[in-house]
């Protein structure tokens, strides 16, 4: 690991500019169509956390009635 040539900080910038040209932005249409997607993902899980807390709470009830 000794033997390992150091980069420089202006070499560091120089790889950081040529990777940074390699990626690839989505458009404004793709970035628009996930958000509307996450968004009603976030709401079926939401109603399926709801519904699976609700439906524990229900169970806790009654079992605590028992005792």
């Amino acid at each position: 690991m000794a033997d390992e040539k150091k980069t420089s900080p202006a070499e560091f910038l120089r790889q950081v500019q040529t990777e940074g040209r390699k990626v690839v932005w989505p458009t404004r249409e793709e970035t628009v169509r996930t958000a509307i997607f996450v968004f009603i993902m976030m709401v079926i899980l939401s109603v399926f956390f709801l519904g699976i807390d609700s439906l524990f709470s229900a169970v806790v009830r009654w079992l605590l009635t028992l005792a």
